[in-house]
C-alpha cells in the first residue's frame, strides 16, 4: 500500500470547514468548477453511507466522478472514505482518501490545518501517484475560505 497527503492552514475554523464538507448543498456551492455536486445516495453520512462527487471542468480531465463508500467518520474532525465507483477505479485497484480538519493551537476560531491523505494501490507499475487528485483537492480546500467568509 502506497500513501501521499498533503495539508494547508485554512483561515476558517476548523467546525466551519467540517459543515462545509460535510453538506452537499453547500460544497456543490463553493467551486463549481472543481466540485459541480454531491450527494448521498445512501445513507446519512455515517459509515456505510454512499456519496456521489461530481467534478467541475477544472478537473475532467482527470476525473469526472466518484462514488465513495464512508468507512470512518470522527465527528468534527475526519471522514475516511473508499473509492468504489469512477475514473480512479480505473487507475488504482484501491483508493482510500481522509480529510481532516484540525484547529490550529491558539486559533481554534481562526484557523485550521485541512489535511488530505491516500492510501492507494495502483493497478499497474505505471499508474502514477495520485498528484492530480491531492492538488486538485487541496485547491477545492483553499476555496472554503473565500466561501466562507
Amino acid at each position: 500500500m502506497q500513501s501521499l497527503s498533503e495539508e494547508a492552514v485554512l483561515n476558517i475554523p476548523a467546525s466551519k470547514a467540517w459543515s462545509m464538507y460535510r453538506d452537499d448543498k453547500l460544497i456543490s456551492k463553493i467551486n463549481p468548477d472543481m466540485l459541480s455536486g454531491a450527494e448521498y445516495i445512501k445513507g446519512d453520512g455515517g459509515p456505510g453511507s454512499l456519496r456521489v462527487f461530481k467534478l467541475g471542468p477544472a478537473v475532467h480531465s482527470y476525473v469526472k466522478e466518484s462514488t465513495q463508500k464512508i468507512e470512518k467518520v470522527v465527528e468534527g474532525q475526519s471522514v475516511t472514505y473508499e473509492v468504489i465507483a469512477g475514473e480512479l477505479k480505473d487507475m488504482y485497484n484501491f483508493y482510500r482518501v481522509t480529510f481532516s480538519f484540525l484547529p490550529v493551537p491558539g486559533k481554534e476560531d481562526e484557523q485550521c490545518i485541512a489535511e488530505w491523505k491516500s492510501e492507494y494501490e495502483p493497478l499497474s507499475a505505471t499508474t502514477p501517484p495520485p498528484e492530480k487528485a491531492r492538488d486538485a483537492a487541496l485547491g477545492f480546500l483553499k476555496s472554503f475560505e473565500k466561501f466562507g467568509c
